[in-house]
């Protein structure tokens, strides 16, 4: 169907087809879902007739083939022009198979295999009836108490970037039309949602516009320039208007700026929370700020439905904006081919033989050893095999390792830390213990750990949050871990023998009371399905751990928002001629966060030498490489993120102290050296000036390569114009 036909299609629609084009409703309103479209609760008050339903755009949460097959049969045959539905899910880190979670991927610094991760959920998701994933989700997020961490790559706009294409990639292939084992993606939470004041979700954002440009916008364009299908909007507020009607930033910006000219959803409910916001009277001044905005597709509240065809009648909407928004929606089913065949991928047989597959789980497997990150070991790691171990602490036998939104990942399929260790020794070997419970501990749980640990020779924690602590609304303005896990550790130290800890967690931590306690601190986050074996894995070093943080931990709360690429001041702490007291700084505390962006060790030592540049001098024609030698000089193979900043040490407007422009991961045999290069270009030296304009600006730069943001090489640089 081409768009002259889409356009005949339109005309054939009645007002009341195409509003309900553009209305989103979860499964439990159809009549061909398993519950038989019984609807409860809130979503009675909706008020959703079944003539809308009938001529409902896209269905909300439907998986499984057979279900999906049945909900699309009933549809059609009531819908009068025989439109399919679109379905639309959160298959954010695997569908049935469960990757770590997006922080922990990020974390991985490997692209191939996050893009293979989002094939995966595509082929498992596509397979049981799924047309359409909420994600990527690529908010850039400097603020670890906001629980939407675990879902974002980290705080820098670069490497979320190129995780945004790699996802982009991974979940719709080449063509939707052709490929039907990928789905379409959609971009979030468009714009700026990780910089909500305070770390609390839904709050407000402030920012300027050259802010916003500058580190939040870039990684959402690369999605689309990798030709994401849809974008959703933010529940949070841009120049103070909420982004679901901010007309600036959806039509200006991502349509007209950006080119998007895909469908644009409204996040959940957020039409109608324009109320609550400020910005409209009612629903119906919703209904008016969001399609004048630009919002295709509303979804789960009704503003579009109660009062577009009243506001068309009025005159204050034009039908041709309706128009618009029901072309795009035609335009992406006929991408996926649904014309065709409306129930694309979903087959019952596949889906058996597919989801939660060995070769899946292997890939899981695989992607969760890649992702932890060492933060300290002190000669404990890795353990020997005919060691006794004592495994205590809430997340040693448990499934909850998967984290926020894994949707229907269960944690009965996922691999425990126990199960993980027992893989690797006797039962004999290796003793059990609770401990305590997530924010609970008795004197029985700590005296059961203290018998399981008595004759072992190690004991490994396993600890963190409860995966209802992470995630959407689960923000936390405290931090560390919770006082019963503190004491467990503080307890086990009594016993003299060397402690590892391994965290489960869905952001960024203040670690003290444990990494200043135990002797071995590895960063899990939430592993997902395969994440008790990778934890094994890498605890007795089958597996080399190479993850490199992807987001700064802060030494304390108080320091927050803490990221590497910060601007100076005109008092930095440590200048030269810097007064002791009168700098920028904290007394109580360091400025720096406790472990660097970039910042993972190894079972291995890496050394840097030779860093030289092509030139002193580069032009906007001509580029500069950059060299640096890299040697394995412990006695394990490793591998090694080396990870190249810049300084522009004088601009227009303020710059940061280090910028990531580029990283290579290399696999390094002991002894062996390798030669890293890098090439830059005066197009990565352009930032947005006060006036918004995108450009360079001659004059001195520092290029800095290293294994962290913290610890690097530098040489300096001249760009002439």
């Amino acid at each position: 169907m081409n768009e002259q036909k889409h356009t005949s299609l339109v005309n054939e629609m009645t007002l009341d087809e195409k509003i309900a084009q553009l209305t989103q409703l979860a499964t439990p309103f159809f009549k061909g879902a398993s519950d038989g479209g019984q609807i409860t609760g809130p979503m009675a008050e909706m008020g959703i007739s079944d003539e809308t339903i009938g001529n409902a755009g896209s269905v909300l949460g439907a998986s499984g083939a057979e279900e999906v097959k049945s909900i699309q049969r009933k549809h059609l045959k009531e819908n009068r022009l025989g439109i399919p539905l679109l379905v639309m899910s959160d298959i954010v880190h695997g569908y049935k198979t469960i990757f770590p979670v997006p922080i922990a991927i990020g974390c991985s610094w490997d692209l191939e295999l996050a893009e293979k991760s989002a094939e995966i959920a595509a082929r498992e998701a596509s397979a049981s009836g799924v047309h359409v994933t909420f994600a990527p989700m690529v908010d850039l997020v400097r603020d670890p108490r906001w629980g939407r961490v675990m879902e974002s790559t980290g705080e820098d706009p670069y490497l979320n970037s190129e995780f945004a294409r790699a996802f982009v990639r991974g979940f719709q292939g080449d063509d939707l039309t052709n490929e039907t084992d990928r789905v379409a993606a959609c971009v979030k939470h468009f714009a700026a949602y990780g910089a909500a004041e305070g770390g609390r979700d839904y709050n407000t954002v402030d920012m300027s516009e050259r802010e916003l440009r500058e580190s939040y916008l870039p990684a959402y364009k690369a999605a689309l320039d990798e030709g994401c299908e849809m974008v959703m909007t933010a529940f949070n507020t841009v120049f103070g208007i909420p982004a679901t009607g901010n007309k600036k930033l959806m039509r200006s910006i991502l349509r007209e700026e950006m080119g998007f000219d895909g469908v644009l959803i409204s996040d959940w409910g957020a039409v109608k929370e324009m109320i609550p916001h400020g910005v409209a009277e009612d629903e119906k001044e919703a209904a008016l700020k969001a399609l004048t905005a630009g919002v295709d597709i509303e979804m789960m509240t009704a503003a579009y439905v109660k009062y577009l065809k009243i506001l068309v009648e009025e005159g204050q909407v034009e039908e041709a904006l309706i128009d618009e928004a029901v072309l795009r929606i035609l335009t992406l089913k006929e991408k996926l081919g649904l014309f065709e065949n409306p129930y694309r991928g979903a087959d019952e047989e596949l889906e058996k033989e597919v989801v939660l597959s060995t070769a899946h789980r292997e890939a899981a497997r695989e992607l969760a050893s890649k992702s932890a990150v060492l933060l300290k070991n002190e000669g404990v790691l890795p353990l020997r095999k005919e060691q006794n171990i004592a495994l205590i602490g809430p997340f040693a036998e448990s499934g909850d390792i998967l984290g926020p939104w894994s949707w229907l990942g269960s944690k009965k399929d996922a691999v425990t830390v126990r199960e993980g260790f027992s893989q690797k020794i006797n039962e004999a070997q290796l003793t059990v213990a609770g401990g305590s419970d997530i924010e609970r501990i008795s004197e029985e749980q700590i005296q059961d750990a203290l018998h399981a640990a008595k004759d072992a020779d190690v004991i490994v924690l396993a600890l963190g949050e409860d995966s209802e602590m992470s995630g959407e609304a689960g923000c936390r303005a405290d931090i560390r871990l919770p006082e019963a896990q503190l004491e467990l550790i503080q307890r086990m130290k009594e016993l003299g023998k060397p402690i590892v800890s391994v965290l489960f967690n869905g952001r960024p931590l203040d670690l003290h009371g444990v990494w200043d306690e135990t002797d071995a601190v590895l960063e899990a986050w939430y592993p997902g399905t395969e994440g008790g074996a990778a934890v094994a894995d890498l605890i007795y070093g089958d597996v080399n751990p190479s993850g490199r943080l992807a987001m700064s931990f802060p030494y304390s709360a108080g320091q927050i928002p803490v990221y590497y690429n910060h601007y100076n001041t005109g008092r930095p702490k440590g200048a030269p001629d810097a007064q002791e007291r009168y700098v920028s700084q904290y007394l109580d505390i360091p400025n720096s966060p406790l472990f660097p962006f970039g910042y993972g060790l190894s079972y291995t030592e890496f050394t840097y030498s030779g860093m030289e540049l092509s030139s002193e001098k580069m032009t906007c024609d001509r580029q500069l490489n950059l060299t640096v030698t890299v040697t394995n000089s412990g006695t394990a193979a490793g591998e090694e993120v080396v990870q190249l900043y810049v300084r522009d040490v004088s601009g227009e407007v303020v710059r940061p102290l280090k910028e990531l422009k580029a990283f290579e991961k290399i696999s390094l045999e002991p002894g062996e050296s390798k030669e890293v290069g890098f090439s830059l270009t005066e197009e990565q030296l352009r930032y947005h000036h006060s006036d918004l304009t995108f450009t360079s600006d001659r004059g001195t730069f520092i290029a800095y390569i290293g294994g962290n943001s913290k610890d690097v090489m530098e040489a300096s640089f001249i760009l002439e114009k």
